[in-house]
Formats: C-alpha cells, sequence, structure tokens
C-alpha cells in the first residue's frame, strides 16, 4: 500500500476511539522517552488514589479498578516489559499504601495477588540482571 494511503487510515481511525488517539499520541510524542512516560503514567495512578474513597468499600473497588485498567492500558501501549513491571510495582505500593484490608477482603486481595503473579510472570522473561534490580521491591510489596 501506498504510504498516503497509510496516513488516511490512521487519520480515519483515530477519529473514532479514545484509546486510539492516546496510542498514537504515545506512537509519536512520548515513545521515545520510557522514563518520562512511566513518570507520567505514575502521576496518573497517584490522582485516581487520591481521589480514593476509603469510607465507602464499594467506591474504594471500583476506584481501584479504575487506577488498574488506567496501568494496564498504558503498559499494553508500551508493550516494554520493564515498563510494565515498574507500572505494577508502583500500582501494588499505592494499593497497599491506601490502608484497606488486602489480606482480608476477597476482591481487593484477588486484584492484588493477580497483579503479584503477573509482576512474576514477567519479571521470569526479563534477563537476570534486571531481575536482581526488581527483586528487592517485589518483595517489598509481597
Amino acid at each position: 500500500m501506498p504510504p498516503e494511503l497509510i496516513a488516511q487510515y490512521c487519520i480515519r481511525m483515530a477519529k473514532y476511539k479514545t484509546e486510539n488517539k492516546e496510542l498514537l499520541n504515545y506512537l509519536i510524542y512520548q515513545a521515545y522517552d520510557q522514563q518520562s512516560f512511566i513518570e507520567q503514567v505514575k502521576e496518573e495512578v497517584d490522582n485516581q488514589f487520591k481521589v480514593l474513597n476509603k469510607s465507602n468499600l464499594y467506591l474504594a473497588k471500583k476506584t481501584i479498578r479504575k487506577a488498574l485498567k488506567t496501568t494496564q492500558k498504558f503498559i499494553k501501549f508500551s508493550g516494554n516489559k520493564q515498563t510494565e513491571i515498574e507500572l505494577l510495582i508502583h500500582f501494588c505500593k499505592k494499593m497497599k499504601a491506601t490502608g484497606l484490608s488486602i489480606r482480608h477482603g476477597k476482591v481487593l486481595g484477588n486484584i492484588y495477588q493477580r497483579q503479584l503473579e503477573r509482576i512474576n510472570i514477567v519479571l521470569a522473561t526479563l534477563h537476570e540482571d534486571i531481575q536482581m534490580d526488581y527483586k528487592g521491591e517485589i518483595e517489598n510489596i509481597s
């Protein structure tokens, strides 16, 4: 296909879905600098956790799910395993810092455990030196 036609398809696709626009924004403006991208995502997740309603467990669960969905969306955009681990570790740290009962609450405990399992699965695919860099952080959140 000619490059002009591909460009037209991309522009047409970007008109419809918000996620497509966000992906194009990432690819064009943020993909070259992963560290600043990670910091921006961490800030966004931090902001979502700041509005966490701890008095109502139902609303707290909804907010945590929303923060996890945001984290997973940006992980999908990046496609980088190190970025995935850093963002998931940050999410788990923020979730643990909420003070909500993760061990006794079934839903929150399951969300937390699934993220820890996902971190360990992704960590196993990385180089040994990189694994050692993250081991201490993972032990802190386990």
